[in-house]
């Protein structure tokens, strides 16, 4: 099975990319809709607001008066969280029961309006937000919805801003234009990623990575996809992460690199290390067979757990390494001093692209081919460390 978040502000058209995701066959489910239900008459969730807000955000059949109760709420930030403290937990409790009732196979799409505000993105695998500009979404809700216009704005300006949705976005659709486009654009989404994906995670198989280096320029986004990674492992690993870090060539501003996210995660023991890799299926990533290790700089090996991601869109290398092994502070030091020194970040470039023009039978050849630079900047970045007080976090 397959989680995704979808998400939107009002009037993006996030419904209308729920139904055609539906079209394709996924099973949507509806917090919007979920919401209505908990709060029906003679349910705990209507009394306990009515409770809290009073008989007067009630309609004269005793069913809630969204209206007079949306009016209470989304110009007032405490008494929203009040409402949100009632409704949320019922929301997100019928959710799951309907989670667990759709087949192992299916692709679940839980289309979740406040999905941000709620800090709820990292509990799934895929995030989908659907975008349109400010005007556009407000032009909307005035004609589509009959809203008058000092009400679009005031609920427009209640959710989050599209920042905050951004930096949550594995994909993010924009839906400012032509409504066509937008359909054409989740029809490949489904077909490409959400399919493929969803196979890989149900036969737990890795999704393909490139079998020879492809050095890209830099991408600034590259540290917010990390921590979009890094956040749905910490939601899955608890206290079991000691500490998270995106290391590796990716993590290095400037520094052309493959398009692989290296995430780090120290725990207590190998023990602790595979049974996490296993764990990171709800995070979206496979546990990678086998045994691995990092070559210490006293010659010595030693061993750790891998996972790697199921979405076709992404690729990740997530390196679990117990907290008695050296190779995790040596990532950690090797990236800061990297940050550190632009000429070293130039010189490695050209070694990557020097050696990424070679003809290699595996990536793991063309990483060793750069061992001998990595261990010579490794001495130089203890020499630094050492040097300037440098200490891990």
């Amino acid at each position: 099975m397959l989680r995704v978040g979808l998400t939107g502000g009002m009037g993006s058209g996030k419904s209308m990319v729920a139904a055609r995701l539906a079209q394709c066959g996924a099973a949507i489910i509806d917090s919007d809709r979920i919401a209505r239900d908990v709060v029906e008459p003679g349910t705990a969730g209507l009394r306990a607001v009515t409770d809290q807000f009073g008989e007067n955000v009630l309609a004269a059949d005793g069913t809630l008066d969204r209206s007079a109760l949306a009016a209470r709420v989304f110009s007032d930030a405490e008494a929203r969280g009040r409402l949100n403290a009632i409704v949320h937990p019922l929301v997100a409790a019928r959710s799951a029961e309907l989670v667990a009732a759709v087949p192992a196979e299916a692709i679940v799409v839980q289309d979740i309006p406040l999905l941000v505000e709620v800090g709820a993105a990292a509990g799934f695998p895929l995030v989908i937000v659907v975008f349109a500009d400010a005007a556009v979404r407000q032009r909307r809700l005035i004609e589509q919805r009959g809203m008058a216009p000092s009400d679009a704005a005031a609920r427009l300006a209640a959710q989050a801003t599209d920042v905050q949705r951004r930096a949550v976005a594995d994909i993010w659709l924009d839906n400012s234009g032509c409504r066509d486009d937008t359909l054409s654009a989740v029809d490949l989404l489904w077909t490409q990623r959400l399919v493929p994906f969803e196979a890989n995670l149900r036969h737990r198989l890795p999704a393909a990575h490139l079998t020879s280096p492809v050095v890209v320029p830099p991408d600034a986004s590259w540290p917010e996809q990390a921590q979009r990674v890094m956040a749905r492992i910490a939601a899955v690993a608890g206290p079991r992460a000691h500490r998270l870090d995106h290391i590796g060539s990716t993590a290095v501003p400037g520094l052309d690199a493959k398009d692989v996210l290296d995430i780090q995660v120290m725990v207590a023991d190998l023990a602790a290390a595979e049974l996490l890799a296993g764990d990171l299926i709800g995070a979206g990533l496979i546990r990678r067979d086998g045994r691995w290790w990092d070559n210490a700089r006293d010659g010595t090996t030693r061993d750790k757990a891998m996972a790697t991601n199921a979405d076709p869109g992404r690729a990740v290398n997530c390196h679990i390494r117990p907290a008695e092994s050296p190779a995790w502070r040596d990532a950690v030091l090797l990236r800061d001093w990297l940050r550190a020194h632009p000429d070293a970040v130039r010189e490695y470039a050209e070694l990557k692209h020097r050696l990424a023009a070679r003809q290699w039978d595996s990536i793991d050849a063309y990483a060793t081919a750069k061992s001998p630079f990595v261990a010579s900047v490794l001495d130089r970045a203890q020499r630094w460390a050492a040097r300037t007080g440098w200490r891990v976090g």
